[in-house]
C-alpha cells in the first residue's frame, strides 16, 4: 500500500494501510498515487510465520507510507519461541531514527477468511502510529487493496479502527470507521473476500466467538472489488512519518495468519 488518497469530506485526508492520508466514514473518495517509492532493498530477508514465508522489509532510505524508515533487524521483526511474529518501531540509538516494520507473503491469496491473532493494546497505539492487516497488489495503487487498520491519522479525536476496500478497476475507495475499546490485549480479525464483496469483524480474544464479536462491515452491494489472488502485507508504521507523540517505542505481536479458502 503506497499510494495517496484524498478525502472529499469534512474530515481531511483518509488512509490506507499505506496510504498518507486520514479516514472517514463509508464514504467513496478518489486517489492519488503517492511518489513515495521503495528505496534499494539493504538486505533481503525472509521469515516462517504461521506456515507460511514472509518477506522482510529492509530499505537503505525513506519510502512511503510516511515517508519511513523501514529495519529488517531481528530487533525490529523477529519470531519468538512459541512462533509469534513481533513487529516492532524502534528508535535507534546511533542515528536518532524511527524504524518501521513489515512483512509480506510470499504466496497469494484470493477468495476466502483471513484471520490474524493479535496481542497487544491496539486500542491505544499513539495517535502517530498505524498497524495494517491487508491484502495489496504492489505497484498498482488505489486498486487491489483491502484493509485492517488501527491508527486516528495523527488526530487523537479520530476512529482508531477502519476497514478499507480499494476497486478493482476505477477510482473511489469505500471505507468504515470504529472507535475500538478493547477489554483485554488478546483480540482477533478476519476479512472474508468472494467475488463480490469483502466482509468484516473484530473479536474480543483469540476465539471467534460470536457473543465476543463487534463492528461487523460489508462492502456495498454492486462495489467493485478485486477479484485477484494477493499478497498479505502486515506494518507497523508512523503517520507521515512523525515519531510516536509520546516518544515511546511500540510492539505488537501477531500470535497467527491464518487463511481458508473459499
Amino acid at each position: 500500500m503506497y499510494k495517496l488518497t484524498m478525502l472529499i469530506a469534512v474530515l481531511g485526508f483518509f488512509s490506507s494501510c499505506a496510504k498518507d492520508a486520514a479516514p472517514t466514514t463509508d464514504t467513496t473518495t478518489t486517489g492519488m498515487e503517492n511518489t513515495g517509492a521503495r528505496q534499494a532493498v539493504a538486505a533481503a530477508s525472509v521469515i516462517s510465520f504461521s506456515g507460511y514465508t514472509w518477506e522482510v522489509r529492509n530499505e537503505s532510505g525513506t519510502s512511503g507510507p510516511g515517508p519511513n524508515y523501514w529495519s529488517g533487524a531481528s530487533n525490529s521483526v523477529w519470531v519468538d519461541s512459541d512462533g509469534h511474529l513481533h513487529l516492532k518501531i524502534r528508535k535507534d540509538a546511533a542515528t536518532g531514527r524511527w524504524l518501521c516494520a513489515e512483512v509480506t507473503s510470499t504466496q497469494s491469496f484470493g477468495y476466502g477468511t483471513y484471520v490474524w491473532k493479535i496481542e497487544g493494546a491496539v486500542d491505544k497505539l499513539d495517535k502517530n502510529i498505524v498497524l495494517g492487516l491487508f491484502n495489496y497488489k504492489s505497484g498498482d495503487d488505489g486498486h487491489h487493496e483491502v484493509d485492517i487498520e488501527f491508527a486516528r491519522w495523527g488526530n487523537s479525536a479520530w476512529h482508531n479502527y477502519n476497514y478499507t476496500v480499494y476497486p478493482a478497476t476505477g477510482s473511489g475507495n469505500v471505507s468504515q470507521t470504529y472507535e475500538l475499546a478493547l477489554n483485554g490485549t488478546y483480540t482477533s480479525y478476519k476479512f472474508t473476500r468472494t467475488a463480490t464483496s469483502v466482509s468484516y469483524k473484530g473479536y474480543h480474544g483469540h476465539n471467534l466467538i460470536e457473543a465476543n464479536s463487534f463492528f461487523p462491515w460489508t462492502t456495498p452491494a454492486g462495489y467493485n472489488v478485486s477479484t485477484l489472488s494477493l499478497p498479505v502485507h502486515m506494518n507497523l508504521w508512523l503517520f507521515n512519518g512523525n515519531a510516536p507523540s509520546n516518544s515511546q517505542e511500540v510492539e505488537i505481536i501477531i500470535h497467527s495468519f491464518s487463511f481458508t479458502a473459499a
